[in-house]
């Protein structure tokens, strides 16, 4: 009998060794915002790029360095005219449902991403064609040459050229995709929009050999399921995390970081190795903002340091920044910053009346549910109040703003006056890469300023290869743009993110990645 009870014993044991060999590993984590938009080339939400990172895949990626390398192409060639781009695929990618990744498939992806995107619709208008030469290989002959195809190929956020399969690729740019097959290192296995979403491990990728190193190199998958779940307020997501119920929050609340300082079970650093570019933007199209006294009496009315101690408070985390490409970057400027950085109430009270102002109603969104985004708003109002304005605010999340910000309706019928966001300094780091610097009427980013001597000096930027004449237009187009109020800078911020020690490996990169990151049990 009791050489039974030991077998019995032996075998449950090795059983349950056996179960704990092949258990689940899972990462749970709370992400910058609710993920409702899932179409990455119709939108610059954050959120919905790194959804984009997780299922697709990109031609080009930049490494670490900000160099351009290889990641869904094996190669790519460059004629002696430095017009034509022959690309080829490296072997053996695969869409999830184990079709091979074609050139046909990449072509389409490249025209549907680049319909939507600011700097993809600039290389569309210096590209002669875009040929497929067989299964594997493409080319991109440009009419002047340039090397923007690449460069606009592997940028990393934004909306950045994810490839999809070209019967999903040739679905129009506002119609919702609802084939999500992609040939990423992640499939999505469950999706309620706005409460969670599930990925799950593509046994099938096939990653680089190189290591990662910020957007490139191996994306290796060392957990089978990356969880994404909503929490009702930052509390609870600090309280989830702090409790071992979660592994990861992206943006932990500045207030709260006292609660996890001296924990050894968690690790608060910025992963990003930039920083958010904070910033608004006024409707061009509507009552004030489409007057440039207006505009500008609004900019000297605003002061970027009331801002910033509001949305961040601990200096250590933020600086003021007058400049449209940010700062710390090659092309930073201060020319024309002085409107912009300090708030000068009695310079925008006198502009306001010699505009003419009406008490026109304004209408700024409030994105609620993000701490990075709800208090600039209500700082910004109060500003504006005081120098005259008849300022409203519109409290909403902000998947309701990403899209209400496309309407161009007048307020009264669903439209708004201003409206917040935040970039990655690498997303506004030249005139040609920054969405928000485009001034081409109702092809510009939401906004939509006309302004042709602003195009005319994208234009050369963009064809430039000579860092000096790139940086003088740069700094032309800072004067001008600030002149317009084009955007606006609010200042500069680093964001925390907490996270379980027990997660390793995470990449430092534009985006947040889950390849490379293990759990430990």
């Amino acid at each position: 009998m009791l050489r039974h009870l030991r077998t019995f014993a032996l075998a449950t044991t090795m059983l349950a060794a056996t179960a704990a060999a092949h258990a689940e590993s899972v990462i749970k984590a709370v992400m910058n915002s609710p993920l409702r938009l899932t179409d990455p080339h119709a939108t610059t939400a954050y959120i919905t790029t790194w959804h984009g990172y997780m299922i697709y895949d990109t031609l080009l990626a930049t490494d670490a360095d900000n160099r351009i390398q290889p990641q869904m192409l094996q190669k790519w060639e460059i004629s002696e005219d430095h017009k034509t781009y022959t690309m080829t695929l490296r072997p053996g990618l695969k869409w999830h449902d184990g079709t091979p990744v074609t050139a046909e498939d990449c072509v389409a992806s490249i025209r549907r991403w680049a319909a939507g995107d600011i700097m993809g619709r600039t290389m569309l208008k210096f590209t002669d064609r875009i040929d497929v030469v067989d299964e594997k290989t493409f080319r991109i002959i440009m009419k002047e040459p340039t090397d923007l195809a690449l460069r606009a190929l592997s940028k990393p956020t934004g909306t950045a050229a994810f490839m999809m399969p070209r019967r999903v690729a040739e679905t129009p740019l506002g119609k919702p995709i609802t084939d999500f097959t992609g040939s990423g290192p992640f499939k999505m296995a469950e999706f309620n929009p706005g409460v969670r979403t599930v990925y799950v491990k593509n046994a099938d990728y096939v990653p680089r050999q190189e290591p990662p190193s910020g957007m490139a190199g191996g994306k290796v998958v060392k957990v089978d399921k990356v969880e994404w779940d909503v929490m009702p307020d930052a509390l609870t997501a600090a309280n989830a995390l702090l409790g071992g119920e979660i592994d990861f929050v992206e943006q932990f609340p500045y207030d709260l970081l006292p609660m996890v300082e001296g924990n050894p079970d968690l690790k608060e650093e910025t992963i990003s190795p930039v920083s958010y570019y904070v910033m608004y933007r006024f409707n061009f199209t509507q009552p004030p903002f489409d007057d440039k006294k207006v505009r500008q009496a609004a900019m000297y009315a605003i002061g970027q340091e009331d801002v910033m101690k509001a949305l961040v408070g601990n200096p250590k985390y933020w600086r003021t920044c007058g400049s449209l490409w940010g700062c710390g970057t090659p092309f930073e400027s201060d020319a024309g910053s002085g409107m912009v950085v300090r708030a000068d109430p009695e310079k925008a009270r006198a502009l306001l009346k010699e505009a003419g102002y009406d008490n026109t109603p304004v209408l700024m969104m409030q994105a609620t549910d993000l701490g990075t985004l709800s208090p600039q708003p209500v700082v910004m109002a109060q500003a504006l109040r005081a120098a005259g304005f008849n300022v409203s605010l519109a409290a909403m999340d902000w998947q309701t703003v990403a899209t209400r910000r496309a309407s161009k309706a007048p307020v009264a019928q669903g439209g708004w006056s201003i409206h917040n966001t935040n970039w990655y300094a690498t997303d506004i780091m030249d005139p040609v890469r920054s969405a928000p610097a485009a001034a081409s009427g109702d092809n510009a980013w939401f906004g939509w300023p006309d302004v042709p001597r602003v195009e005319e000096l994208r234009t050369r930027f963009a064809l430039s290869a000579d860092p000096a004449e790139q940086k003088r237009i740069a700094d032309e187009l800072q004067r001008i743009g600030i002149d317009e109020g084009l955007y606006v800078p609010l200042g500069q911020m680093a964001v925390p993110t907490v996270y379980s020690t027990k997660l390793t490996g995470l990449v430092r990169a534009p985006a947040f990645v889950f390849w490379n990151v293990g759990r430990a049990p």
